[in-house]
This record gives C-alpha cells, sequence and structure tokens, in this order.
C-alpha cells in the first residue's frame, strides 16, 4: 500500500499506533493498536463513526485497552517493530475498498468496514459490540453525507462539528456530567417534543442561569 494515498488521519494514526507498540513492549503493530490510535485521535473520525453506529466508545476503548496489557511484551533490542500480516493484509484490503467506492485517498472509517468483514480477532470484537454490515454502512453514509474522499485532509475538514460543538452524549458516557436534580418536569415534556411525528424541534429559553443547560445534559 502506497502511504501518499492515505488521510492524513490514517497516516497520524499508524505512527501513533507504533508508539501505542513501543510503549507496551510489542514488537508489532497489530489492528488493535491502530483501532485504539484512531479512537484517541483529537476530531476522530471513527469515534464519530462508532458512536454513530450505537457503540459505548468509552467502554469499548478500555476493552482494547485491556487486550494490549494482556498481549505478551517481546521488546525488540533495536526497537524495530513490523507491521503484523494481519495488519498488513487489512491496509490492503482498505485500499481496496476505497477503490470500489471512487475514493481518491483511503480514509480511516474503511478500516472498520474491511475489519468487520473480515471476520478475523478485530472482526469479532466488532460483532460482539453489535456491528453489522448494515449499521456501519449508514453510518459512514451519515458521516460522509453522500461525499468521496478526493483530499488528503477530508476527515479532519469534516469534523467541524466536534470542534465547535460539545458532544453533551460523550460527555454522559464518561460520567463527566453533574447530576440533574428537579428538572423530571421539563426533561420529560422536551421528549415528548422530540417524540412527535411532526413540530418536534424543542426550544429552551430563559435567562442565564436558570438551569436550560441542565435539561440538556439530562437528556444526554
Amino acid at each position: 500500500m502506497r502511504m501518499d494515498r492515505l488521510t492524513t488521519s490514517l497516516q497520524n494514526a499508524l505512527s501513533e499506533a507504533q508508539s501505542l507498540a513501543l510503549g507496551h513492549d510489542h514488537n508489532q503493530i497489530d489492528s488493535v493498536h491502530l483501532l485504539l490510535a484512531l479512537l484517541q485521535q483529537t476530531n476522530s473520525s471513527v469515534r464519530t463513526l462508532l458512536r454513530k453506529a450505537g457503540i459505548q466508545v468509552s467502554a469499548f476503548e478500555q476493552e482494547l485497552n485491556n487486550i494490549l496489557v494482556a498481549q505478551p511484551t517481546v521488546s525488540s533490542p533495536d526497537g524495530n517493530i513490523q507491521i503484523a500480516p494481519e495488519l498488513g493484509r487489512l491496509l490492503n484490503l482498505i485500499d481496496k475498498e476505497a477503490q470500489r467506492r471512487g475514493d481518491q485517498f483511503v480514509s480511516s472509517e474503511l478500516f472498520i468496514v474491511v475489519a468487520l468483514e473480515e471476520k478475523g480477532a478485530l472482526g469479532k470484537l466488532l460483532q460482539q459490540q453489535g456491528l453489522t454490515k448494515k449499521i456501519i454502512d449508514q453510518a459512514i453514509d451519515d458521516i460522509r453525507g453522500g461525499e468521496q474522499v478526493n483530499d488528503a485532509n477530508a476527515e479532519d475538514n469534516r469534523q467541524s462539528l466536534d470542534k465547535y460543538c460539545i458532544d453533551l452524549t460523550e460527555r454522559a458516557e464518561q460520567n463527566k456530567l453533574d447530576p440533574v436534580i428537579g428538572r423530571d418536569d421539563e426533561i420529560r415534556r422536551t421528549i415528548q417534543v422530540l417524540q412527535r411525528r411532526t413540530i418536534n424541534n424543542p426550544v429552551l429559553i430563559g435567562a442565564p442561569g436558570v438551569g436550560i443547560t441542565a435539561v440538556v445534559e439530562g437528556l444526554a
């Protein structure tokens, strides 16, 4: 696989995966190293993808960390780390998948598609999280917005929402939100509006400090 065909995000993730392998005294970079590196990136498109697919990303990330810790440590005397054959095969397959989709560059989310289809060790982990090809394809359509990957920085450019907004759902998953007390009626009413078939856009209005943010955090 030509490295210059990878998006900037995927190239950086491979470098970060190498650092993870070094840090754990592993002599090979495997698919778990790469997936964890992808999830830990700032404005990670893979993190967004898995969240859209319904995965509790923080818990999954911890599971991947546990797998790395459990792997045997084999330090390379010269610090030389190789790409594991399994990961090398996946990288070749995502190049083919990118070509099939008409992409000029190979993006990170295709790593999940190929790993899931291959049904190897990582594919089984993803299946255990409830992922299917149908679910992941829909999630990819959502984050791509129907666009192809024709720029090396395409992944960074599409993450504007993550750059300028706060993901309260993710914060709730990570237990970073304070408990919400005394807002049950407002939260219930907001949920009722959201569940309508039409006219389902709730508008929360109030002066600063009256607890509007608490209602939104309660929903998260």
